[in-house]
């Protein structure tokens, strides 16, 4: 079941989300919807335990999308990919994302919360 709902984007909002559509090959509606999906299911770091923070930290991608990524990529870079791997290949990358973004937020948390020390700073 869906439910039809009138939103009233912000220019710079909607102008970056037809940027995103157009480098996709996506619809317009189909970005600004996986966006309210991912602002809905993102996991809330703030509110999460300890234990699942720091869990969330730590985590990397599971080695099956791993191999994937990685065989995918090969084909990529030799121009060989069909449109399935494509498809394949962006899904994966999209996943990748929201996980370093996701156990970024977590990382900071952490070091918020005193679980984990701050990253040295190599620059000093």
């Amino acid at each position: 079941m869906s439910e039809t709902v009138m939103l009233v984007i912000p220019d710079e909002l909607a102008r970056r989300a037809r940027e995103v559509a157009s480098a996709t090959h996506r619809r317009f509606e189909d970005v600004v919807l996986d966006g309210l999906r991912r602002a809905v299911e993102e996991p809330d770091v703030e509110a999460m335990s300890d234990v699942s923070l720091l869990s969330l930290a730590e985590a990397t991608m599971n080695p099956a999308d791993q191999d994937a990524l990685g065989a995918l990529l090969a084909i990529h870079r030799e121009g060989r990919l069909t449109e399935g791997e494509s498809a394949r290949l962006d899904a994966l990358m999209a996943d990748y994302r929201r996980g370093l973004v996701l156990k970024a937020r977590a990382l900071k948390e952490a070091v918020a919360r005193g679980l984990r020390p701050p990253l040295a700073d190599d620059a000093a």
